[in-house]
């Protein structure tokens, strides 16, 4: 049987998955990484390289990022709290170039979101406070980072806000530039 269930989305590769937990009234059992389950599932052979977690309050919204020499394919999840995680697809040669997609990952669904390199990723957190793990295949470059404007009026992100929320967001994401202006891999 096996350990990763998977979902396509409707990004070209982006894909959900679900590990398999198991549980009783003491608790639960995840393994969240094993590089057999997730080759067996999706048919890659990714080399993550670092793992990074991030802590944020209900209402931050970080993103939309991404690496333009250095792409990173990342593979997300939620250990606590739950987050709105949203990828647009960089990638002019994919026949889903400027589309994006958002899911929730949490605590509770355990759900895990595999991202290849070529998208920007932002996520919102919907909880009083959530904490991200990714694991990525390319070191962290902070100069090669880009960021995307979250709210660009062409890209239409149905971020989950309530009505006139305005989420906190970093000096540098206020700054992100229009889907039009982004650099883009071919």
């Amino acid at each position: 049987m096996n350990r990763l269930a998977t979902t396509v989305t409707k990004l070209k590769d982006v894909l959900v998955l679900e590990p398999r937990v198991f549980g009783d009234a003491r608790g639960h059992f995840v393994e969240s990484w094993n590089a057999r389950a997730f080759r067996e599932a999706t048919g890659l052979d990714v080399a993550f390289v670092q793992d990074n977690e991030s802590r944020s309050r209900g209402g931050v919204l970080r993103g939309l990022h991404y690496q333009l020499t250095q792409p990173q394919g990342k593979l997300v999840r939620v250990a606590r709290g739950r987050v709105f995680d949203a990828c647009v697809d960089l990638r002019r040669s994919s026949p889903t170039f400027g589309a994006w997609d958002g899911i929730e990952l949490s605590e509770e669904n355990r759900r895990q979101l595999w991202i290849p390199a070529g998208l920007a990723h932002g996520y919102l957190v919907l909880s009083a406070s959530a904490d991200v793990l990714y694991k990525t295949t390319e070191f962290y470059a902070p100069a090669d980072e880009r960021t995307i404007a979250w709210n660009d009026a062409g890209l239409q992100i149905a971020w989950p806000l309530e009505p006139g929320q305005e989420p906190s967001v970093s000096a540098r994401d206020a700054a992100g530039v229009p889907f039009s202006q982004a650099s883009f891999f071919e």
